[in-house]
């Protein structure tokens, strides 16, 4: 890892909704219910759960969870009309390697 890309997911964890974000798709089955129609968390976490337990708008959750996939913290998979998210594991492990 870089230090630009380092530089830009240290910007992208600089709040605390996206802090808490990182934290509950840590452990998605402790919290947030399955989705409806797929019933596992393999793809990850549907993304209206996840407004709604922020309690944030649609339109800043969706600006948060954009820019956290842009710099490679979050992997989107989308089923029908329904977008999931993920913590890409592989970053969040370059990115404790590279600050330790």
């Amino acid at each position: 890892m870089d230090l630009r890309t380092a530089t830009e997911i240290g910007k992208c964890l600089s709040n605390q909704t996206r802090m808490q974000i990182m934290e509950w798709l840590k452990e998605p089955a402790k919290n947030f219910p399955p989705h409806e129609t797929l019933k596992h968390f393999n793809d990850g976490v549907c993304v209206t759960y996840i407004q709604e337990k922020a309690g944030l708008s649609q339109s800043t959750i969706s600006t948060y969870l954009t820019n956290m996939e842009k710099c490679g913290l979050l992997i989107s998979t989308r089923h029908g009309k329904w977008s999931y998210l993920k913590r890409n594991e592989e970053v969040i492990k370059r990115f404790t390697d590279f600050i330790s």
